[in-house]
């Protein structure tokens, strides 16, 4: 049997595994903490189960297709990843987004159609509902893209314990968004968000768990 210890988010974002990554940038900063334990898992291991489960953020934005997502109501009883980023991202949000749609790609066409992968952004100045979409569509034409007001995204994402940031400028004018690198899975069983990624996790890893998360069971 493995041995896990049990901490507590704010000891897990003080071990930097909840970060606030600037895409395209060196500089990262400390994640907001959050109320939930966590269970450590094995570094051997790419998912980090959550010993007491997030709840659903009440998150309700636009779609791009313009229209309101309900996201606890929409996903409710699926199987559920979401993930926090931004198109003009160079690096870990398109990277994160490729794999999880290349092990999406290996799984039988009734479990594709479960899984549900949403992705909102932490940058909706820029990202409007087509952008997003066009953008989306070249990972893969089933994710759901988000968008809308900034203090809802950034409250939404805090109750899964993810923080991030207004985009601001680098010291070259470069607009870069701040932001919770981390991927959050949603049992069909409980609607709890009870498995984190890192910004690290490969197509292989996630292809080997996406089976279980699929039937809510722990990777």
């Amino acid at each position: 049997m493995r041995n896990r210890k049990a901490v507590t988010a704010l000891a897990f974002a003080a071990a930097a595994a909840l970060t606030l990554s600037a895409c395209g940038s060196s500089g990262d900063k400390a994640g907001s903490s959050s109320i939930a334990d966590v269970e450590a898992s094995p570094k051997t291991q790419a998912a980090t189960v959550l010993d007491r489960p997030f709840t659903k953020p009440n998150l309700v934005l636009t779609d791009t297709n313009g229209k309101e997502y309900d996201f606890r109501e929409v996903t409710k009883g699926k199987p559920t990843l979401i993930y926090f980023g931004y198109t003009h991202c160079p690096d870990v949000c398109p990277l994160t987004m490729s794999n999880i749609s290349i092990a999406k790609r290996d799984l039988p066409k009734a479990d594709q159609d479960k899984l549900q992968v949403v992705f909102v952004t932490t940058d909706p100045e820029r990202d409007t509902p087509a952008s997003l979409g066009k953008w989306l569509k070249a990972q893969d034409p089933t994710f759901t893209g988000l968008t809308g007001d900034f203090p809802t995204i950034q409250a939404g994402a805090r109750q899964i314990g993810i923080g991030i940031e207004p985009a601001t400028k680098d010291k070259n004018g470069k607009p870069v968004s701040m932001h919770g690198a981390q991927v959050v899975a949603f049992s069909p069983k409980t609607d709890g968000g009870y498995v984190l990624y890192g910004e690290d996790t490969t197509a292989e890893e996630y292809a080997k768990d996406l089976p279980k998360l699929i039937k809510g069971e722990n990777p």
